[in-house]
């Protein structure tokens, strides 16, 4: 029997069935192509009880994290976004020299390398060891280990500002993380959390950012719920665009002052009705709709002789090339500014991953961007493909040329 992972209820409410598909982070080297890959099922879950929206474990997270190709430093957007975060959060909270800073899931120091550079003690925890020596060259103190209640209660209540950007949905024992929380923060202490917004997810059919990793898919309403079980509030809320549309949430201990940006939120939720199990059967219907979209036009993109190759290798785009069943004959190949995934092929399907240069050598008719929260960066740095007359197409939450 599988149990929700927050309330530990029965789970039978099945949100979606995207089949049996590959870690998506498991890039396939070119002496691996002739080795059998490991496929898992994906199935999303809602508890019927709590609401949380959650995928069982299918792998541990040692072999999903230990070694990971995720670089936030390359993407220009993340960067910028890290050191808006950085100047917002230093000026609201008046940190100084004095603070304690801590980064859960630090990855490469994209965003701590802002609080180090003005002389702010700054802490990493990061389990991949491979992205952490990155954020360790930049002087960032890191930490190679899983977050939990043990970590925090190392910590012991010294975090004036503790940040969990983008990691809770990946957490498989969310009372143990969450309980590491409060054991790390400080008695005035501030934890920010962001995480994709469930309402945006549903609303616009971001079925890609539903994989392996991805163990959680949170709403306000919910992160509050687990939060108060563990002694926090949430205190305030900002609605960011990061990853299609995300949460910043801000908490404190039990006691503090809530913001009524709170009740905001929570009532557009209520509108959206996410606790009603019928929004997740329309979501449902939409991702099946978002299927043939996107294999009506690359279908007919081949038979009228066109090339469209890929912008990106984000782990959605396993999902979304996986679960539609598109390989090299639609897709000719896709491109990547990082160097730690050219080179490389997508996991299932097997579509290679070049150099964002190959674009220009290839001039693909279209070019079809891959993590679409970037659309507009990426659009920009591409610019050139307009010369030849190329154009840019998103799939989701259906497939539309863009630019």
């Amino acid at each position: 029997m599988i149990v929700c992972r927050f309330c530990t209820s029965p789970l039978t409410e099945v949100v979606a069935d995207l089949g049996v598909l590959p870690l998506s982070n498991a890039l396939v080297t070119p002496d691996g192509l002739g080795a059998p890959e490991m496929f898992y099922p994906l199935v999303i879950f809602v508890c019927d009880r709590c609401f949380l929206v959650q995928t069982p474990l299918a792998e541990k997270p040692e072999r999903i994290f230990s070694d990971y190709p995720y670089f936030s430093s390359y993407s220009d957007d993340c960067v910028r976004w890290g050191r808006e975060y950085f100047e917002a959060i230093r000026l609201r909270l008046g940190l100084g020299t004095h603070s304690q800073v801590v980064e859960i899931a630090s990855n490469d120091g994209y965003l701590l390398q802002n609080f180090v550079g003005v002389g702010i003690p700054a802490l990493g925890i990061e389990p991949a060891a491979n992205v952490a020596a990155v954020a360790r060259a930049k002087g960032i103190e890191s930490r190679t280990e899983f977050f939990g209640s043990a970590v925090g209660a190392d910590i012991g209540g010294r975090a004036d500002l503790l940040i969990a950007n983008n990691v809770l949905a990946h957490v498989p024992e969310i009372n143990d993380f969450v309980e590491g929380l409060r054991l790390a923060l400080a008695p005035a202490g501030t934890i920010t959390i962001e995480f994709p917004h469930l309402l945006q997810i549903i609303r616009f059919v971001q079925f890609d950012t539903m994989y392996h990793e991805h163990m959680s898919y949170l709403s306000l309403r919910v992160v509050q719920r687990i939060l108060d079980a563990h002694g926090l509030v949430v205190t305030d809320v900002e609605e960011i665009p990061a990853h299609g549309g995300s949460l910043r949430v801000y908490a404190q201990h039990r006691g503090a002052e809530v913001s009524a940006r709170v009740e905001s939120v929570l009532a557009k939720e209520r509108e959206f009705d996410l606790e009603s199990l019928d929004a997740y059967r329309a979501f449902s219907e939409g991702i099946a709709r978002c299927r043939r979209s996107l294999l009506r036009f690359l279908i007919d993109a081949r038979e009228e002789g066109k090339q469209v190759a890929g912008y990106g290798a984000p782990a959605k785009a396993s999902t979304l090339f996986n679960y539609c069943g598109v390989r090299s004959d639609l897709l000719s190949y896709t491109v990547d500014r990082s160097p730690h995934k050219q080179g490389l092929y997508l996991p299932g399907v097997r579509i290679p991953i070049f150099a964002p240069e190959k674009i220009a050598e290839t001039r693909p008719d279209y070019v079809l961007i891959l993590p679409w929260n970037l659309r507009d960066e990426i659009v920009a740095q591409m610019a050139h493909v307009r010369d030849w007359g190329g154009r840019f197409v998103v799939a989701i939450p259906r497939t539309e040329v863009v630019a």
